[in-house]
């Protein structure tokens, strides 16, 4: 049986609690690794380790580690072959999304290949006689990343960048369930030049999260996952005196006004509701309708698009997507789609029952799609995370917009739209963190920033981009005036604020 170790100090090393989670293949079902889980003596060594090296990251000048982050950017392009397959290996994802799960981080790896320009202050000349202001960015010491199973290169790569360009050190607590590829990402960095010690990575459970949240020199933590353990992970953090930036779950909408492209509304759709099999909180589960003549309309041709879609296994070059992560997963989806059945929604494509031949015991679900789901609805309030989609219809345009803006998360919201004025007013009014115009997944490129509204987010600070620099830093601003060389009486009034 294959051993999934933790990653100190440039090598491989055997959790020390004696317990261990067991890795399975989705396209089988099968058991094909196990994982060792942290005691809090693991994470204290990783501390310890990253603490001890990160002075002298820190005091390399930033063009020096941009070197290194290039490098690193480097190793990860040679590798997207060998990383997709492992991360496919494990989430279950075709090869094609595991690659986009690669590419997506690496986009923020190139963002902070300019982090000598990225970390530059601000300065002002004569703020008083003589006296000149300027601010520094400078890194927090050790950080740590929480990261879930369903992007485990990509969230991995938003955080441990801007946080190693900054100059801190870095301990990545990715998820049990597919661990490999977080390790093989911190292998790279240290190929790259980056100082053994500096990239830990720790595996665990509640176990784990718990001893990250209380250590005493970890200075911040960045978490994505499910919204209730998003809030407990930011309560305890910052009760402990950490900055924390933590992301939940999300119910994305997409809006369809009657004048949209529906040809490319539902090609859109199809794929962002069932790709990854859903398992990704910028899916759009919700589609939202604007008149019954487009509902039924839409209804009729994703009905159509359902019919075209094909579910395999993770190598299947012809598959749109594969099996969810777990077993356990799999039931839970059952549980929602069974859910909806019974608080009156009607199930217009069932996804259960579905069997891969040679594959029967894989955790594969086939799409689902209700309509004439309503906002009271459980099964519409809570995150199925799964190859689910539910059309919830509005009467007018308002109506469809508040469904997004009085939903309990605010993560990605998208129109459809041939209308610019429609478009404006919506992206003005929805209380939506990410909001897409004919774009159904509105990822932020990794020059802006990724973060959801109300449960979706908690903390100031969003993902990667400018507030990935600034929640990995803080600002030092420095206040100066040198004695004159004539010998004249120092001005006494910039001592202590006066009315002068």
């Amino acid at each position: 049986m294959r051993q999934i170790d933790h990653f100190l100090n440039g090598a491989a090393v055997a959790a020390t609690s004696g317990r261990k989670s067991d890795v399975f293949d989705p396209n089988t079902g099968e058991v094909q690794a196990q994982v060792g889980l942290a005691s809090e003596a693991d994470v204290d060594q990783a501390v310890a380790l990253a603490a001890s090296v990160q002075p002298e990251w820190a005091a390399l000048n930033p063009q020096r580690r941009a070197r290194v982050m290039f490098e690193f950017k480097r190793l990860i392009e040679r590798d997207m072959n060998k990383l997709a397959h492992a991360l496919s290996a494990e989430h279950g994802k075709v090869i094609a999304d595991a690659k986009g799960d690669v590419q997506r981080g690496l986009e923020v790896i190139e963002f902070v290949c300019a982090i000598p320009h990225l970390l530059k202050g601000e300065y002002t000349e004569g703020a008083g006689p003589g006296i000149d202001v300027f601010s520094m960015r400078q890194p927090l010491g050790v950080v740590a990343g929480i990261t879930p199973f369903n992007f485990p290169a990509m969230i991995p790569l938003w955080m441990c960048g801007p946080a190693l360009a900054t100059g801190n050190a870095f301990i990545l607590k990715p998820s049990e369930r597919d661990p490999s590829v977080p390790v093989m990402l911190a292998e790279l960095f240290i190929e790259a030049g980056g100082p053994a010690g500096l990239f830990n990575v720790v595996h665990g459970d509640k176990a784990a999260v718990d001893a990250v949240l209380d250590h005493p020199r970890i200075k911040a933590v960045s978490f994505v996952g499910s919204s209730d353990i998003a809030n407990y992970v930011y309560q305890r953090g910052a009760q402990a005196g950490k900055r924390m930036q933590c992301m939940g779950g999300a119910k994305n909408h997409g809006i369809v006004l009657p004048d949209a492209d529906f040809d490319q509304v539902v090609s859109d759709i199809l794929g962002a509701a069932y790709g990854s099999a859903g398992e990704r909180c910028m899916a759009l589960p919700v589609v939202v309708p604007v008149g019954d003549k487009t509902a039924d309309e839409l209804r009729a041709r994703l009905i159509d698009g359902i019919a075209g879609l094909k579910v395999g296994i993770s190598t299947d070059e012809a598959a749109h997507y594969g099996p969810v992560v777990t077993a356990q997963h799999k039931a839970r989806i059952e549980s929602y789609i069974q859910m909806g059945v019974d608080e009156g929604a009607e199930l217009v494509v069932d996804g259960r029952g579905f069997s891969l031949q040679g594959y029967e015991n894989g955790n594969f679900l086939a799409p689902t799609l209700f309509d004439r789901v309503t906002p009271e609805m459980r099964s519409y309030q809570e995150e199925i995370f799964g190859p689910v989609l539910q059309i919830v219809r509005a009467h007018d345009v308002d109506e469809a917009i508040a469904l997004a803006t009085n939903h309990a998360y605010g993560n990605g919201v998208a129109m459809f739209t041939r209308n610019g004025a429609a478009a404006r007013n919506f992206a003005a009014k929805v209380e939506v963190g990410m909001v897409g115009i004919n774009v159904p997944i509105p990822v932020p490129v990794a020059y802006h920033s990724f973060g959801g509204w109300k449960r979706s987010g908690f903390g100031d600070l969003n993902q990667y981009g400018m507030d990935g620099v600034r929640f990995y830093t803080r600002t030092k601003t420095v206040t100066q005036r040198w004695p004159s060389t004539s010998g004249d009486v120092v001005d006494q009034s910039f001592v202590i604020p006066t009315m002068k």
